[in-house]
């Protein structure tokens, strides 16, 4: 199994380290689109997938600090605003590229996507060389300066979006379950411009879609929407954040994490719609491409499309169901295997396969298969003495969960 997990992360890779964006170094959103258009979110993904490259000996760590001294001074001077980083930005200019029509300013949420890359190179060039020293200090200039207080404007929630033009035109508060628990904890850890508390346990916790304690095919699920929602909630907010024993008031979060990816598993074996090829092998509905475009695919959101990221980025919390898929993901290589690794996605009921990329299920496929070889990023960024001072004033605790096996 190691030589297939070589394979399959080596190739995965392949897209944030070859098709990184020619001047920026930073990761383009997709394959198969406009060619200059840069994720911060999926960058914070591509630096994390470059340490495994690096610490599995497939990038040169010369060529890696060069590359990311690149990417980091490159944001230094793109667009941001209050310290944060829009969604989307020109690979060539670092201006901010439009998300939507009034999303056209900071994500707060693709803000901490990045950070958690750029915390976990910081963490892991630890030496006294001087591309080390200077990495390290552009990496911190860049986390200090973001704003998290701003972002609450003066109340107990965290707003998503700012725009310079529509300014905070779309409202969109963040309350959980979903895939934004790193931007509070981030937000509480700040070094300048933290959160109070109040703004994680009166706004993230207080949301309709929060607590859950109903059961999906016999397995409990403490937080989140009906049937875990995409799996992508399990995947982003934990590349760097290790659910391991972490808990807090609302829910001990490897017991659901486990939970929504065996849920996940389950529909698409029971699988209610009777698509075709659909089993205990082939499973996982997650955000991805499908015919009918991007779709945010989920139990109660089953389109008939299986998603390679969503069973091979949950490796930590169910191995031997995700074994099973890789396997038979494998078993499909002619359509679904190519110059990055599996295809976006694929409908087995349709005969369709995707003809894209996308940086946002590219990386947990490294990232979390590497957390469970290795658990590498979730001690680098664990190791953060902000992060550890975050959690505790939130309230969360690092006890002993008994079923836990890596």
């Amino acid at each position: 199994m190691d030589e297939l997990f070589d394979t399959l992360q080596r190739q995965t890779l392949r897209y944030f380290w070859e098709f990184g964006h020619p001047t920026s170094g930073l990761t383009r959103e997709r394959s198969n689109e406009t060619p200059n258009i840069i994720t911060t979110g999926g960058s914070g993904f591509g630096i994390m997938a470059i340490l495994v490259g690096i610490e599995r000996g497939w990038i040169d760590r010369q060529a890696a600090i060069d590359r990311l001294i690149t990417m980091v001074c490159f944001l230094g001077q793109a667009e941001r605003h209050h310290g944060a980083f829009p969604h989307w930005m020109d690979g060539e200019s670092g201006r901010t590229i439009p998300f939507s029509q009034c999303d056209d300013g900071a994500d707060i949420v693709e803000t901490a996507y990045l950070i958690v890359g750029l915390l976990s190179a910081r963490q892991y060039f630890r030496g006294s060389e001087p591309k080390a020293y200077l990495l390290r200090s552009l990496i911190d200039a860049l986390w200090q300066e973001i704003e998290w207080d701003w972002f609450t404007r003066g109340s107990d929630s965290l707003y998503w979006h700012w725009s310079p033009v529509h300014e905070w035109a779309m409202d969109h508060t963040i309350h959980g379950w979903n895939e934004c628990l790193i931007a509070f904890v981030l937000a509480a850890s700040a070094p300048r411009h933290p959160i109070e508390p109040s703004v994680y346990h009166r706004g993230w916790a207080a949301g309709q879609a929060f607590a859950n304690g109903r059961s999906f095919d016999g397995i409990p699920l403490p937080l989140g929407p009906d049937h875990g929602g995409p799996l992508f909630f399990a995947h982003y907010s934990f590349l760097g954040l290790d659910p391991r024993r972490l808990r807090d008031c609302y829910a001990d979060y490897w017991r659901q994490n486990v939970a929504s990816t065996l849920i996940n598993q389950a529909h698409c074996m029971r699988n209610p719609q009777k698509f075709d090829g659909y089993g205990a092998d082939c499973w996982g509905l997650t955000a991805s491409d499908s015919i009918d475009g991007y779709v945010a695919h989920a139990p109660d959101r089953d389109l008939g499309v299986i998603t390679p990221a969503a069973a091979l980025g949950s490796f930590p919390y169910a191995p031997a169901e995700c074994h099973r898929a890789l396997r038979h993901f494998a078993s499909r290589s002619e359509r679904l295997w190519g110059a990055y690794g599996f295809v976006d996605a694929f409908s087995p009921a349709m005969d369709w396969y995707a003809d894209s990329y996308l940086a946002i299920d590219q990386g947990p496929i490294v990232i979390m298969i590497e957390n469970y070889r290795s658990g590498l990023l979730w001690r680098l960024f664990m190791s953060c003495p902000e992060i550890r001072l975050g959690l505790a004033k939130l309230g969360f605790s690092r006890g002993a969960t008994a079923d836990i096996e890596l």
